[in-house]
């Protein structure tokens, strides 16, 4: 590993979260790349004139963080970085092709059923009519990143799993001609149940960051409805606020 690295004394943000933060940056911005090995503790100790608790604590930091693995008889290796996904209206699959994350799809579900009141109020359609829903996993580096369950109006779009496994939802929908204009979205975060945290490889009670989504197209008529759960490990969405004048 040949990085740039150093610590502040006279400062008083910690020694460990110092080079715990500029760990995270380096691979964030690609200077360690996902395979790459940190190297030795002890000689990373003695290149910062750091303790080795305090090293064995900033990698440890990461490595809760989801960035570093332990491998016994390999060493520390970087995993991935966390994607942080911008407050735009962009698809998933878009936005970790954009970041170098090698994006994968699995598609669990792909079928019509009776839309719920819930549903049906999203889509402005009528209670019981026949909506597309369709169930993905997505993956990067060959790990899961988020569950995606999407409602869509009958008729919009040839859903083909095929197609759905090697492209995004919103590519296939700009293709068939729809043009994209406005989503209407809210953020949470609650307790993963059994199932979907077998699903993203957590455990259960694990937090989950939430996503719901209406997708409006430039008619006003919304065309997809998105229920969507994030490792938080793994993902983040970031905001850009402004003073109000």
């Amino acid at each position: 590993m040949s990085l740039d690295l150093s610590v502040d004394r006279s400062s008083p943000v910690p020694l460990y979260f110092q080079l715990s933060q500029q760990l995270e940056a380096a691979i964030e911005h690609g200077a360690l790349t996902p395979g790459s090995l940190l190297g030795n503790e002890i000689e990373l100790a003695a290149r910062l004139g750091l303790s080795r608790p305090t090293v064995r604590q900033a990698i440890q930091s990461l490595v809760d963080k989801g960035l570093l693995v332990r491998r016994r008889g390999v060493g520390t290796q970087v995993v991935h970085s966390k994607v942080r996904r911008p407050l735009e209206l962009s698809s998933l699959f878009d936005d970790l092709e954009a970041a170098g994350q090698r994006p994968a799809t699995k598609v669990l579900v792909n079928t019509v059923v009776p839309a719920t009141a819930e549903i049906a109020a999203a889509l402005g359609v009528a209670e019981d009519s026949d909506v597309h829903r369709i169930e993905r996993l997505r993956l990067t580096h060959g790990e899961p990143m988020a569950y995606l369950c999407n409602y869509l109006p009958p008729g919009l779009v040839d859903l083909d799993t095929g197609q759905l496994e090697a492209t995004g939802l919103y590519r296939l929908m700009r293709a068939a001609g729809i043009t994209l204009h406005s989503a209407r979205q809210s953020i949470g975060a609650r307790a993963a149940a059994t199932g979907e945290a077998e699903r993203l490889a957590e455990e259960a009670g694990a937090p989950l960051l939430t996503m719901e989504r209406i997708t409006f197209d430039d008619t006003g008529r919304a065309v997809e409805f998105g229920t969507h759960t994030y490792r938080p490990s793994r993902y983040s969405f970031e905001f850009q606020l402004l003073v109000r004048s």
